[in-house]
Order: C-alpha cells, then structure tokens, then sequence
C-alpha cells in the first residue's frame, strides 16, 4: 500500500520566511510570558501590601474592642477620646483606599442629587426646602479612578402640598 498523505512544497524564500515568523512568534510568546509572571508577582505583592494596611485598621479596631470589653464602665476622659479614636481609624482607613484611587465621592446636603453619582432611597416630607434636595446622605459613595465604583445613597426632600390640596377638598 503506498502513501496516501499529500506532498506540499514550499519555495525556500516561503519556507525561510514561515521560520523566520514562526521564530518571531516563539519569542514574542518568552516575552509575554515573562510579561504576564511580572505581572502577577507585582499584583501578588500590592495584594499583600493592601492586606498589610487593612490589618492595621482591624488592629486599631480590636484593640478599641478589647479596651471597651474588658473594661465596661470606662472613664469619661475615655468616652470624650472615643470619637477622636474612631475617626483616627477611619481616616487611616480612607487613606488606604486613597492610595488605591478609591475616593470618596463629594455630595452636599441641600443640593439637587446627580443620579449619576447617587440613587435616591427615600424621602421626606419637607416644606422648608425644594423638592428633591438631598437632606441626608446615608451612604457614602465611591469613585475607583473615573468609574463610580458605588454610587452615594441619599435622602431627598419632598413637598407635601399634593396631600395639603387633597386634606383641602
């Protein structure tokens, strides 16, 4: 039985050609390999590093923790210090997420939202205000980089003169 596989041939210039791009792909393929494993020792090592710091905020929390358990009836010089102590651990805890390009996003109460930034979760029955004025700012929201990672939750102002009409008629 003869062979029954099929015979190509090649000019020399195609085949020098093929092993010169074949060449090229193996070492663009080294290159993105040694690329991708540089990659990840560097996220590797950013992810410790944002555990580190997220470690010394648990810390500070649990020391906090600790005092208050075991010691139920603190003195008033401590209850004075205790928001100080909180918001210290809340500011390192910001600056974390800062150096990650999370940052807070900026809303003022007794301004119209930007549904961009917020999502309204409820109201308020206000008269002292316009209609759909934030007047409270539930939840703060969070840009990572340009992207609105967690848009803000508020609570917005509304008029009660649809139900004042009604209780009128």
């Amino acid at each position: 039985m003869s062979d029954s596989s099929p015979k190509y041939l090649i000019s020399l210039e195609v085949r020098n050609l093929l092993v010169q791009k074949l060449s090229t792909l193996e070492k663009d393929n080294v290159s993105l390999r040694k690329s991708l494993k540089e990659q990840q020792t560097q996220t590797t090592a950013q992810t410790e590093d944002l555990f580190l710091e997220l470690l010394e905020v648990a810390d500070a929390l649990e020391a906090l923790l600790y005092y208050l358990e075991n010691n139920p009836h603190q003195s008033p010089e401590f209850t004075a210090s205790l928001p100080n102590s909180i918001s210290a651990v809340n500011r390192k805890f910001i600056g974390i997420l800062r150096k990650r390009q999370l940052l807070p996003i900026e809303l003022q109460a007794g301004t119209e939202p930007d549904l961009n930034l917020c999502r309204v979760i409820d109201q308020e029955e206000r008269t002292d205000i316009p209609d759909q004025t934030i007047t409270k700012i539930v939840r703060r929201g969070f840009y990572w980089g340009e992207k609105v990672l967690r848009p803000a939750e508020v609570i917005t102002a509304k008029s009660n003169h649809g139900n004042e009409e009604k209780d009128n008629e």
